[in-house]
């Protein structure tokens, strides 16, 4: 399945999207080439564009830039955490499956972990204007959902434990998120407004 007919279905079709995607025949390079780098580069560059050309309000009369390197180098670190965060939430699924009565697949659990992001990965293009990084996190809760969707259909998992192994999911990647900003805001340093 190709990145432009992927998006929508996954995002207004989702439960008939999963079944298509748990049959699917795929490898995670492919997976990775094609349809999670691609995204995941989506909030790494707009948050570098936003920073470095529209600035973000230190205070109510300076807005502050970030200088292009830095930006780029931002950009950079965060795109490539993004990348390891998937596959480390792809190992969480996977791991937990048996707790959750799922099967253990690898390869699944990254398409789970990869197409459960899509709306949070397109809503990174807000991150172009810092003071909309807000609303991301709207797209994040309806990731949450497909999530949910996506764990019984893919991972086979009973659908009385889908809450719970989805739950125990959204931990891991809460804690694989404050990581990646973590280490990315490691290379943000606004300069400080000279009043």
């Amino acid at each position: 399945m190709n990145l432009i007919k992927r998006i929508p279905n996954i995002l207004l079709h989702p439960k008939s999207e999963w079944r298509a995607i748990a049959k699917e025949t795929t490898s995670s390079a492919r997976l990775y080439n094609t349809y999670i780098a691609p995204l995941a580069a989506i909030a790494p560059i707009a948050a570098a564009v936003g920073w470095a050309v529209i600035g973000i309000n230190t205070s109510s009369i300076v807005t502050s830039r970030l200088p292009l390197v830095p930006a780029i180098l931002y950009a950079g670190v965060s795109f490539l955490l993004t990348l390891l965060s998937v596959f480390f939430l792809s190992l969480i699924i996977n791991a937990f499956a048996p707790q959750f009565s799922a099967e253990k697949n690898q390869l699944q659990a990254l398409k789970v972990a990869a197409y459960a992001n899509t709306p949070a990965w397109l809503a990174g293009i807000l991150r172009i204007i810092p003071s909309f990084t807000i609303f991301a996190f709207l797209a994040g809760l309806y990731s949450v959902y497909l999530l949910y969707l996506g764990l019984p259909i893919v991972m086979k998992c009973p659908k009385n434990k889908a809450t719970a192994y989805t739950a125990v999911t959204l931990a891991g990647a809460v804690v694989l998120y404050v990581f990646v900003i973590g280490i990315s805001n490691l290379f943000v340093r606004f300069p400080k407004p000279a009043l």
